[in-house]
């Protein structure tokens, strides 16, 4: 008799057995969904004890198969560790555990004048467990920066149950090694973790928001570095070719910028801050360099309502190319000068291997995603051809001193192109801590290594 929370139904097996990566699917044994962090450790000594795959799963929006159960085993899904233990407002700080869904903790402190600035595409349905594995990032991390700021600590458990607990309530702590920046950005291979300490922020009073239209979308691309120079540090500088812009308006069903379909590309700017008359001069600013890089259409958002118009089109592309049918999101990232070379790769090698791309991303920290499209590609093609060039990419992109992934971590479908990044002795290092932490591979088995 298997222990309670411990579920067996085809149908709740087959709920938990994708993510939003690609068409994949693995079916697990069984779904564990504990109540609280004592129910967890003991599902997770049960599990131990009899050498059960382990896979965590927060909110399934991952997008390099992070949750997969590739071996089988459990699931443990920790969408019921959902409460918002405090918020701090005096110490701005907030305790939440792993289930909570990012968009929910940011509205509840933003009730009481605060900020927690990790936005994901999916925080309406992502949880801050998954964010923290992960070290999710979004539009804000050009100025705000990734989850991995805002963790303080975390407390978790080992995969046999043993607890353990990172960090504490306060924004300094130089005390022995760094156990909590370990763990994020581990993605579920390390421990797992149930509460975290969360640093918050003053939530800025007001914003403005800008839409920028280029002929070419290298030309927005190479605009980027041009805003940078003017002194500014830009909240959000997101950018949409024009293929993704067609597919974000084919999805919403309405143009939302007329013209905007006509041109090359497309850069979001947004700029924060508690002075009104300052963000003004600051707006101008950027819509003067904008057109003296080629800029030739600009949308200006001053009311809240003109804002969420800019950003819906923006926000809608995930899921606009997710429902176009299989395809493979590539999380790329380099230095923003390569930015213009990173696209010109991309179109290289779909004219070559014959796929069809749509790109978008937060180019203001040089995170593009690229989309390879399966459409009427033949299985073969798709299956070997499209791999080749999705190495040639990465070959390319670490050649430009940047990495695989900006934020969607190297999981299950990613794990092949490690070494393209890192050393076989730096490989060995990292397998050498996750043993240290997981003795026996049960955590999450399958993800980040190659082998």
């Amino acid at each position: 008799m298997l222990p309670r929370g411990v579920e067996t139904s085809l149908e709740l097996r087959e709920r938990y057995s994708h993510d939003w990566t690609e068409d994949l699917r693995f079916l697990p044994d069984a779904v564990a969904r504990p109540e609280d962090p004592a129910h967890l450790q003991a599902l997770l000594a049960y599990a131990y004890e009899r050498d059960i795959p382990i896979i965590p799963a927060g909110g399934r929006t991952g997008l390099s198969g992070g949750m997969l159960p590739v071996q089988g085993g459990w699931v443990f899904s920790l969408e019921k560790l959902d409460r918002i233990l405090e918020i701090d407002a005096r110490n701005l700080i907030a305790i939440a555990q792993a289930g909570v869904i990012t968009q929910r903790l940011q509205e509840a402190v933003e009730a009481v004048g605060l900020f927690y600035p990790p936005d994901p595409s999916s925080r309406g349905s992502c949880s801050l467990g998954g964010n923290i594995a992960h070290n999710a990032g979004g539009v804000r991390a050009v100025k705000y920066g990734t989850t991995r700021e805002y963790v303080l600590g975390l407390e978790a458990f080992l995969p046999d149950g043993r607890p353990l607990r990172t960090g504490s309530r306060t924004l300094k702590n130089s005390t022995g090694y760094n156990l909590t920046q370990l763990l994020v950005g581990s993605e579920g291979t390390l421990a797992v973790f149930h509460t975290a300490i969360l640093k918050l922020l003053p939530k800025p009073r007001h914003q403005r928001t800008l839409l920028l239209g280029f002929p070419e979308a290298e030309a927005a691309v190479e605009a980027v570095v041009r805003l940078f120079h003017l002194g500014l540090l830009p909240a959000a500088i997101e950018f949409m070719e024009r293929e993704a812009v067609l597919f974000g308006q084919a999805y919403l069903g309405q143009t939302l910028y007329p013209g905007a379909d006509a041109l090359g590309g497309l850069l979001l700017v947004e700029i924060d801050g508690n002075h009104p008359e300052a963000l003004e001069v600051e707006a101008a600013q950027i819509e003067e360099t904008a057109l003296a890089a080629g800029a030739q259409k600009s949308w200006y958002a001053q009311t809240h309502e003109e804002r969420e118009l800019l950003w819906r089109l923006r926000r809608s592309l995930g899921v606009a190319v997710k429902t176009s049918g299989p395809y493979k999101e590539e999380d790329t990232v380099v230095p923003r000068t390569v930015l213009p070379a990173l696209l010109r790769k991309v179109k290289e090698l779909e004219k070559r291997y014959g796929f069809r791309s749509v790109c978008y991303g937060h180019v203001g920290d040089g995170n593009l995603h690229v989309n390879i499209l399966r459409e009427n590609l033949p299985l073969q093609v798709w299956q070997e051809e499209v791999p080749r060039a999705v190495e040639e990419l990465f070959q390319f992109v670490v050649a430009q001193g940047g990495a695989l992934s900006g934020e969607h971590g190297i999981g299950w479908v990613q794990r092949r192109y490690l070494p393209l990044q890192f050393s076989a002795d730096e490989i060995a290092l990292m397998k050498a801590l996750k043993r240290v932490f997981d003795p026996k591979g049960l955590l999450n088995p399958g993800k980040l290594f190659p082998d």
